[in-house]
C-alpha cells in the first residue's frame, strides 16, 4: 500500500470513529442536558432538590451496566474484531436514546415511568461501556508512530462536539419553546435524534476494515480464547493503574459536562439558558485543548502530561468554583479552565490505554480499568456533587471532592504509570494464545 494510500485509510478510519463515537456521546450527553426537565416530569412529587438527586440516581444507574459492557464488547473486540463491537454499540445505544425520547412521564404510566427510564440509562451504559476504549484502540492501532496521541485526539474531541451540539440543541429548545411547550414535548427532541444519528455512524463504521493489529491476530492465530481471564491475570499492574489515574478524568468530565448545567441554574442561580451557553463555551474550550493536549502528549509523552493534569486538578477546582459564583463571564472562565484540564488529561488517556496492554487482550483490559474508573466516581460525581452540596450548604463543596480524587491520581502516575508512548501495539501477536 503506498503512503497516500495508508493516509486516505487512515482519514476514513478517523472520520469513522469520530461519528460513531459523536452519536454515542451526543446520545449520553442528551440525558445531562434535560436533566433538571426530567426531574420535574419524572419525580414531581419530590421536592426540587430530591427529584434532582432522583435524576441523577437514575443517571448513575446507568453506570451499573458499564462494567457488564465492559466485559462483553471487551471480550468481543479481542475475539471477533474491533469493527464488529463497534458497530454493536452504536446500535445499542441510538436505540436505547431513541426509545427514551418516546417514553411516557410519570403523569401517564406513574412509577413505571422512572422504572423504565433507569432501564433504558442501562441500555445506554451497557453500550458506552465497550465504545470510548475500543474506539481508541480501533483509532490507534491505525495511526503512524509517533503521532497516536493527535489522530486518536479524535475521540476526545468528538465527546466534546457531541456535549456542544447537545448543549447547543438545549439551549435553543429552553431558550424558545415556552414552560409547557418544553415539558410537553420539547425534552424530547434530544433523544429523538439519536435514530439517524445512529444509523449514519453505523454505515460509515460497515465501510472501514477492521485493524491490520486485530488482522495480525487473526493470521497468527493469537486471538485470545479468554481475553477478560487472561487481561486480569496478565495485566493486574496496568488495570489497576488505568482505573488510578482515570478516576481523575471521570470525575472532571462528568463535572465539568453533566453536573454544570444543573448547578448553575440550581445552585447558583442562572437560568437554563446561561447554563446551557456556559456548557457550550466551556466543551469548546474543552475540544480545542485537545488539539494542541495531543501534540504537546506526541512530543513530551503521556506520563508528563497526565502528571501536569491531576497537578492541575488538585490546585484549580477552589479558584474555579469561586469564579462560578462570581458572574456569567467569571462562569465561563472557571468551567473552562476545568475542561481544559480534563483535555489534558484525557488526550494523554486515550493513547495511553491502548498502549499499556498487549494486542491480544488490549479491548478487555482497558475496557475493565477505564470503565470502573467512571462506574465508581463518573457517574456518581454528579450525585456526590449534588448531596455535598445539600448536606454543607457550601455551593463549593464539590471542589474539594474534585481536589481530593485528583491527589490519590497524582500518587498513581508518579509511582506507577510507565511512559507507553514508544511502546509496540503489536506486542504478543505471536504468542500462542490461552485456550479455555
Amino acid at each position: 500500500m503506498t503512503p497516500h494510500d495508508q493516509a486516505a485509510v487512515r482519514r476514513k478510519v478517523t472520520l469513522a470513529s469520530a461519528i460513531g463515537n459523536f452519536v454515542e456521546w451526543f446520545d449520553s450527553a442528551a440525558y445531562a442536558v434535560m436533566s433538571a426537565t426530567i426531574a420535574g416530569l419524572f419525580f414531581p412529587e419530590y421536592d426540587k432538590s430530591a427529584a434532582l438527586l432522583a435524576t441523577w440516581a437514575i443517571f448513575a444507574g446507568g453506570f451499573i451496566a458499564r462494567p457488564l459492557g465492559a466485559a462483553f464488547f471487551g471480550r468481543y473486540g479481542d475475539r471477533l474484531g474491533r469493527n464488529r463491537m463497534l458497530a454493536l454499540t452504536i446500535l445499542t445505544m441510538s436505540g436505547a436514546t431513541f426509545l427514551i425520547g418516546i417514553l411516557p412521564t410519570y403523569a401517564s404510566w406513574g412509577m413505571l415511568a422512572p422504572i423504565l427510564l433507569f432501564l433504558l440509562r442501562c441500555a445506554q451504559g451497557f453500550s458506552t461501556g465497550g465504545e470510548y476504549t475500543g474506539a481508541s484502540a480501533f483509532i490507534v492501532e491505525y495511526a503512524p508512530d509517533g503521532r497516536r496521541a493527535r489522530f486518536a485526539a479524535a475521540v476526545p474531541v468528538t465527546v466534546g462536539l457531541a456535549s456542544v451540539a447537545g448543549s447547543g440543541v438545549g439551549f435553543l429548545i429552553t431558550s424558545t419553546l415556552t414552560t409547557e411547550a418544553l415539558q410537553s414535548w420539547g425534552w424530547r427532541i434530544p433523544f429523538l435524534l439519536a435514530a439517524p444519528l445512529g444509523l449514519i455512524g453505523l454505515y460509515l463504521r460497515s465501510k472501514v476494515e477492521d485493524t491490520p493489529v486485530f488482522r495480525q491476530l487473526e493470521q497468527h492465530d493469537s486471538v485470545a480464547q479468554a481475553p477478560l481471564r487472561e487481561a486480569v491475570r496478565r495485566c493486574g499492574r496496568q488495570i489497576a493503574t488505568l482505573f488510578g489515574y482515570s478516576i481523575t478524568n471521570a470525575v472532571g468530565y462528568y463535572l465539568m459536562s453533566s453536573y454544570m448545567i444543573a448547578y448553575m441554574s440550581e445552585e447558583l442561580g442562572y437560568s437554563k439558558s446561561q447554563a446551557q451557553l456556559t456548557n457550550v463555551v466551556s466543551m469548546l474550550a474543552y475540544s480545542v485543548a485537545c488539539l494542541f493536549a495531543a501534540s504537546a502528549s506526541d512530543r513530551y509523552g503521556r506520563r508528563p502530561m497526565l502528571i501536569i493534569a491531576c497537578a492541575g486538578f488538585v490546585i484549580c477546582p477552589l479558584p474555579a468554583f469561586w469564579l462560578m459564583g462570581s458572574s456569567l463571564a467569571g462562569a465561563m472562565v472557571g468551567t473552562s479552565l476545568l475542561a481544559m484540564l480534563v483535555a489534558v488529561i484525557g488526550t494523554s488517556n486515550v493513547p495511553a490505554l491502548v498502549e499499556m496492554f498487549p494486542a491480544k487482550v488490549r479491548a478487555s483490559g482497558s475496557a475493565i480499568g477505564y470503565t470502573a474508573a467512571y462506574v465508581l466516581f463518573g457517574g456518581t460525581a454528579p450525585f456526590v456533587a449534588t448531596g455535598l452540596v445539600s448536606a454543607s450548604g457550601s455551593a463549593i463543596a464539590p471542589a474539594f471532592y474534585m481536589v481530593a480524587i485528583a491527589v490519590v491520581s497524582v500518587i498513581v502516575v508518579l509511582r506507577s504509570f510507565k511512559e507507553t508512548r514508544g511502546m509496540a501495539l503489536d506486542r504478543g501477536v505471536e504468542a500462542v494464545p490461552e485456550r479455555a
